[in-house]
């Protein structure tokens, strides 16, 4: 394995990913949390859409959906996904392949009660990924839910979490010459200790 220094140094990579996200807050104008999420559907096909990555634990990656969406329906189905970030005022990216479960207890709850009202509210009038005949109808919807749900609407049982538990993360940052740096972690299973090897550019 190469030596490893500077923005790459450590031996937790969770640690060096929320490292990077903390540099990324401070230069990427927009939603520094954004991963671009990747699935396959039943017959194999991929899919990619971007979504907002909402923590960082100590062995896994979550974000939240509504179960009903075509997202949701190809990682309950594949059990398996992977992302990329990639902040281009540091001209670094990170990789990330492995398994996926729900997040659909008390994390849950408390991660939908920190909404803002409008989007707990939206969650519940957005029948995601179908149809949609207007926006005057999608309006139409919030209202008629918040005149149900109220002010202070629980979380609904179609919307929840999901956590990536990896078997890989690449660290990539640009170098000179488009000589860049990569840093690949691996282990088998998702309880495997890493093992990191450096990718030619």
């Amino acid at each position: 394995m190469s030596t490893r220094d500077g923005k790459f140094a450590g031996d937790d990579p969770f640690a060096i990913v929320r490292s990077w996200m903390a540099e990324a807050e401070v230069s990427e104008i927009n939603d520094p949390n954004a991963i671009a999420l990747s699935t396959v559907d039943a017959d194999g096909l991929p899919n990619a859409r971007m979504v907002l990555l909402k923590d960082v634990e100590d062995d896994a990656f979550v974000f939240y959906t509504n179960y009903t969406s075509k997202k949701a329906q190809e990682l309950d189905g594949a059990e398996k996904a992977a992302f990329v970030m990639h902040w281009k005022s540091l001209r670094r990216q990170i990789r990330v392949r492995g398994h996926v479960s729900r997040e659909d207890g008390p994390q849950a709850d408390d991660y939908y009660n920190s909404r803002s009202l409008k989007s707990r509210l939206g969650a519940w009038a957005s029948q995601q990924s179908q149809p949609l005949s207007s926006r005057a109808a999608l309006m139409a919807e919030v209202a008629k839910v918040t005149a149900k749900q109220g002010l202070n609407p629980a979380r609904p049982p179609f919307w929840g979490g999901y956590r990536i538990r990896p078997v890989e993360i690449e660290f990539w940052a640009d170098g000179d010459h488009r000589l860049h740096d990569r840093f690949r972690w691996t282990r088998p299973t998702v309880d495997a200790p890493w093992s990191i090897d450096r990718l030619n550019p």
